[in-house]
């Protein structure tokens, strides 16, 4: 087992598609989708994060039921998705709110440890073996090797492997979590073949060209749809959490 606690951006849930976006050098959407581009290959270039304004920043940004997060755990967060947004807005993209930014960090964190605390509650973990397992399973999709090759991947982008690895183990921590609420996911052939007809729908409209055959993108429409399902149920059970929890956020 790790032994301090995770603190890392849930984000839209889909830590999967964060550390391919962050390989790969993609953007856009969070989820795995079909009928998408490489077009938006900017990416979140290492110098960004090292420009970000943490003047004002507490050392302590928040307080979640006498846990406290901190302002070092907060900065690498908080660059790497100001680097992300300042690298869409020079491909076309609104120039980002840094303040808005700041604040939507601080709300994921604090959902993060909301998560944290429910699944230490529930006697969930998640080892290091759990983390490589993961971290190979991300690999294979990126059509890489290993995880040491996602892993030096990503790092070229800016993210630490310590980081990447808060992510990861963040995933299957919630992932886990969200099983132990909602029980296994199986999305219907009926779900699948919406996301289908919506992706080539956005392809269409976009002029990105034709999408795939279904069967050929059949597994990253489950991907999607299992990360829908997870942002969904992790949200609603975030909101819950919320309602009785001690919360102090001083940024």
């Amino acid at each position: 087992m790790r032994t301090h606690r995770t603190r890392t951006s849930l984000g839209a849930l889909a830590v999967a598609a964060l550390l391919t976006l962050s390989a790969c050098g993609g953007g856009g959407s969070s989820k795995a989708d079909p009928a998408s581009s490489s077009s938006d290959s900017a990416s979140a270039d290492a110098s960004a994060s090292a420009g970000a304004d943490l003047e004002g920043v507490p050392e302590v940004v928040a307080e979640v039921n006498g846990e406290e997060v901190t302002r070092d755990e907060f900065a690498p967060i908080y660059s790497a998705q100001l680097a992300q947004a300042q690298a869409q807005a020079q491909s076309g993209g609104p120039a980002p709110d840094e303040e808005a930014l700041k604040k939507q960090t601080v709300d994921d964190l604090v959902d993060t440890e909301l998560l944290a605390q429910e699944a230490d509650s529930r006697g969930i973990e998640v080892s290091d073996d759990d983390i490589d397992a993961e971290l190979t399973t991300l690999a294979e999709q990126n059509g890489m090797k290993s995880g040491d090759e996602l892993l030096a991947a990503i790092a070229k982008q800016g993210m630490d492997e310590e980081t990447a690895r808060d992510q990861v183990e963040t995933q299957v921590m919630v992932e886990r979590l969200v099983a132990d609420e909602d029980g296994p996911f199986k999305p219907t052939d009926k779900e699948l073949r919406a996301l289908y007809a919506q992706a080539a729908k956005q392809a269409k409209a976009s002029g990105s060209g034709q999408v795939p055959p279904f069967a050929k993108v059949r597994d990253q429409l489950v991907e999607q749809a299992r990360t829908q399902e997870i942002g969904s149920v992790a949200g609603a059970l975030v909101k819950s959490l919320r309602k009785d929890a001690d919360i102090t956020v001083n940024l």
